[in-house]
């Protein structure tokens, strides 16, 4: 005997092998065996088998006109064997009757189901909206499915222009784009990002990696509002000095200027000139909800995005040639006591003369032309008297760190500038140009920054203002944090240390910058008057949302020049190159700021020299593949891990070479150093950073670190 019945939705055929009071014990055509209960048997008969049922059956049911039959159907409830009747005529056989059963159970739009083996037709507005909502769906699966083909021939569809970007960081996972997008990439063993890249929907993996920055910390885009220039308030006195700055070529937000006045008995009275935005800017204002929400200049090779509109940097800029507004500090030296006898802090308006670059001295501005009083350029006098007091201070932070168990900071690292020229065809050739860090310009500028921003973090601590603050410990698990009161910056070898010569590219410097502008203008009241208050919760606020936007333009700056090193290297159609051994088969380049992983270096000592024969590079994942040709003699330690920065030069080296000191004692006194006691090393950021090819301290890797003008120089 053989059965037609219903079973997990479906509808099958078998042949009855035992019976059992209700139930039957059946085997499908396939071999399979089950059981089946009597409530669940629509039809019993003897011919024809299982297998040739199934067989006739699915030739029948796609001959049967669906449209004809919802006619032929009764409004009421019904059985199949009823219809069979009414659509083949009243001999209706086993197997027609199968075929419409399968016909109506297969068909829910046509047919509501209401019981085993029972049915009625869908009420007609019903079906006509369902057949056109399956007729759409039918022609999106054909648009999707060109779609797909389209894509697997890595070919852009019409429909994917101008949508590439949203399809990969913002997707409507349900668009037919999206879909067919996923099922080629699937087919491919491609990531999406690939390929798009592949199609031509995304330009260029440079396109790519800066859309994909975009998506994430600009999905507004980086245009700004309407906002009108202000005019600092109030009139300022003029000072009586000529500043001059000290920056690199491309530099357009110069923030900070020097200048030097001869007193008696050889005293001088030191300038530290900042750009003062402060003064026109006031905290709750349209400029300021600009500032806040971007938080950072972002650098990066070839562009950046500015924390202000152009034209208000271009007011508040330290421009040569005119009279800027400034918020100046003042320190007295005495040389010949080697010692600051004072300082003040005013607001007011300060003729810049000079605008001085690093390409066009640092080859004449040498240690040894210093020291010599020789060579040929701008204010040569004032300059060696800033490199002897940079000196002084150098020494004098030295000493604190050496108190704190750390050795001296050293320079030994090389800084590299990123230059994007343009070639006729539209193309863009990139230029690496190392530059020594540590140069007597870098030194005066960096050490009078950290004395500026020790200063005033200090005059902030001194009135009871709040400020936002830079603290490290040499020892222990901390790496630099900010803060909202004074601690000491220990890497640094300063009491305190507040981030405020940059105001015109970091929200920090401007808000620690009208903090300073209240003690100035108005003392002992100053904590009354200004602008944020002790565990005001939007100062909180800010330091919070400053570490992890700074950290991301970093990373995006990182990203960029890692990219930037891949098109180098194929730019040079280089084969081979040299490289350092970092750890765990971490290696640096030697002519380029690229790090990778080598598997095969793994167990080499730091600072082994090694030559490498380059493989293939990837501007997409940012790797590169290399293969060891030859190791060199003279292993040994690489010099402390600096990173880059600004004006800030020597406190974020400085940073760095407090953690890498700290690390390699910690590592020593743990292998048993001279007490045999174990130092716990703190958290290291530079050879992490290090191994992924990015820059250090998330903190201190300034995005702001190199500025990029319109000439293209990071």
């Amino acid at each position: 005997m053989q059965l037609l019945f219903e079973e997990g939705g479906e509808i099958r055929a078998g042949t009855v092998l035992t019976q059992q009071g209700e139930a039957y014990q059946v085997e499908l055509p396939a071999g399979k065996r089950t059981k089946v209960k009597s409530r669940d048997v629509l039809l019993q008969f003897a011919q024809p088998s299982a297998i040739e049922l199934v067989r006739q059956t699915a030739e029948l049911v796609g001959e049967i006109d669906l449209d004809f039959l919802w006619e032929c159907a009764a409004e009421e409830e019904f059985g199949f064997a009823d219809l069979a009747a009414e659509y083949y005529g009243a001999g209706a056989g086993v197997v027609q009757q199968a075929a419409l059963a399968q016909a109506l159970h297969g068909n829910p739009v046509y047919f509501r189901r209401k019981g085993r083996g029972r049915y009625q037709r869908a009420p007609e507005d019903q079906l006509k909206a369902a057949l056109a909502a399956l007729e759409r769906k039918k022609q999106q699966a054909q648009v999707q499915a060109e779609y797909e083909a389209q894509l697997k021939a890595l070919a852009l569809p019409d429909a994917f222009r101008g949508k590439a970007l949203q399809l990969l960081f913002k997707p409507d996972k349900n668009s037919l784009e999206y879909k067919a997008m996923d099922a080629a990439c699937t087919a491919l063993g491609m990531s999406p990002m690939r390929l798009m890249v592949a199609v031509g929907g995304i330009a260029s993996p440079r396109a790519l990696h800066e859309a994909k920055f975009l998506s994430e910390c600009f999905p507004k885009g980086t245009g700004f509002p309407e906002v009108a220039v202000p005019e600092p308030a109030g009139e300022l006195p003029r000072a009586a000095v000529q500043a001059f700055s000290i920056d690199d070529v491309t530099t357009t937000e110069i923030d900070d200027a020097l200048s030097v006045t001869p007193l008696d008995g050889g005293k001088i009275r030191v300038g530290v000139h900042i750009a003062a935005p402060g003064l026109g800017i006031r905290r709750g204002e349209p400029l300021d909800a600009v500032a806040r929400q971007r938080l950072s200049t972002v650098y990066f090779p070839g562009d950046k995005i500015t924390m202000l509109p152009d034209a208000v940097v271009e007011r508040y800029t330290l421009q040569e040639g005119r009279e800027c507004p400034a918020l100046s500090l003042y320190v007295d030296y005495d040389p010949a006591l080697q010692m600051i006898l004072g300082s003040e802090t005013r607001a007011e308006m300060v003729m810049i003369a000079a605008n001085l670059r690093h390409n066009l001295l640092d080859d004449v501005v040498t240690e040894a032309a210093l020291a010599a009083g020789t060579g040929d350029y701008p204010f040569r006098p004032e300059l060696t008297q800033l490199w002897h007091f940079a000196g002084w201070l150098h020494d004098e932070r030295q000493k604190a760190r050496l108190a704190s168990g750390l050795r001296p900071e050293s320079h030994n690292r090389a800084d590299y500038n990123f230059y994007l020229d343009a070639l006729p065809d539209g193309g863009e050739r990139v230029r690496i140009e190392q530059r020594r860090r540590g140069s007597p310009l870098d030194k005066i500028v960096a050490e009078l920054m950290i004395l500026a921003n020790s200063t005033w973090g200090k005059l902030l601590a001194d009135h009871g203002v709040p400020g936002i603050y830079r603290t490290q410990k040499a020892w222990g698990m901390h790496r630099t944090r900010m803060q909202t009161y004074p601690a000491p910056h220990e890497g640094l070898g300063v009491a305190q240390y507040a981030w405020s010569t940059s105001p015109l590219r970091r929200y920090v410097d401007l808000v620690n910058q009208w903090q300073i502008l209240a003690v100035a203008q108005h003392g002992v009241t100053a904590k009354l008057v200004a602008p944020f208050k002790p565990k005001d919760a939007d100062l909180l606020a800010a330091v919070a949302d400053f570490e992890g936007t700074y950290a991301a333009y970093a990373d995006h700056q990182s990203t960029m020049e890692r990219y930037w090193c891949l098109r180098w290297l194929a730019q040079e159609k280089r084969e081979r190159m040299m490289a350092s051994v970092l750890k765990e088969g971490a290696v640096r380049f030697a002519e380029i700021p690229l790090v990778t992983r080598v598997p095969e270096l793994a167990q080499a000592a730091r600072g082994t020299q090694v030559l490498l024969e380059i493989g293939a590079t990837d501007e997409i994942s940012l790797e590169v593949s290399c293969r060891v040709l030859e190791v060199f003699a003279g292993e040994g330690e690489l010099p402390s891990e600096e990173l880059e920065g600004d004006d800030e030069a020597a406190e974020v080296s400085a940073e760095a070479a407090a953690e890498a000191a700290a690390e390699e004692a910690a590592q020593a006194a743990a292998e048993g150093g001279a007490d045999g006691a174990a130092v716990e090393a703190p958290a290291q950021d530079g050879d992490a950073a290090d191994a992924a090819g990015a820059p250090g301290d998330a903190g201190d890797a300034s995005s702001g670190a190199r500025d990029t003008g319109a000439g293209g120089g990071a």
